[in-house]
């Protein structure tokens, strides 16, 4: 039985994998890939995200940081760029 919040993973995982895509980061020829990572990480990192196929989570991890953005960077750089008597929206 799916619920809301499964629906909503799978929508994220396809919208970042589409994206990665659209940009050309999964084509081209495959580079093999050897790592040791301990066990629990991937079970819970399956769990959480739904992948069964280790290769599968591995490239769904790899396009998240490759697509991850700097929105929370930047906006704690803006700290103390308003000044403090501005009237916002009350």
């Amino acid at each position: 039985m799916k619920t809301e919040a499964t629906e909503q993973a799978a929508a994220r995982r396809r919208q970042v994998v589409e994206t990665a895509m659209a940009e050309g980061l999964l084509a081209g020829d495959n580079s093999p890939l050897g790592a040791r990572i301990p066990r629990r990480l991937i079970t819970r990192a399956k769990e959480r995200s739904g992948i069964t196929s280790t290769t599968d989570l591995v490239e769904y991890a790899l396009a998240k940081v490759a697509l991850e953005d700097d929105f929370g960077a930047k906006l704690v750089s803006r700290k103390g760029s308003i000044p403090a008597d501005i009237k916002l929206g009350v």
